[in-house]
């Protein structure tokens, strides 16, 4: 249901993607947020609670401390890549 949402939705993911490269934060994706959203704020909701207005608020709303605990505990919780001693070494450079 809500990703038949995501093109209403849009312009107020735009605006906070623009908050987020006005406060440094260049490397946040519309997809990122998105997937922010989906897991963490609107992980819980029910269909009869979906309001358009209540969607933008969440949006808006979004802090850009949270939205980064939310992707530092992914990082943690994503399975460690194997990397090789030569990679590890041209990383240690």
């Amino acid at each position: 249901m809500l990703e038949s949402l995501r093109d209403q939705l849009k312009p107020a993911i735009l605006s906070k993607l623009n908050e987020f490269e006005i406060l440094g934060y260049e490397s946040v994706q519309e997809d990122d947020i998105w997937k922010f959203l989906l897991m963490k704020k609107w992980r819980k909701l029910k269909e009869d609670d979906i309001q358009l207005h209540k969607l933008v608020n969440d949006i808006l709303s979004v802090r850009i401390q949270e939205y980064m605990t939310f992707i530092t505990v992914e990082a943690f919780q994503a399975p460690s890549s194997e990397l090789s001693s030569d990679d590890l070494k041209e990383l240690l450079k």
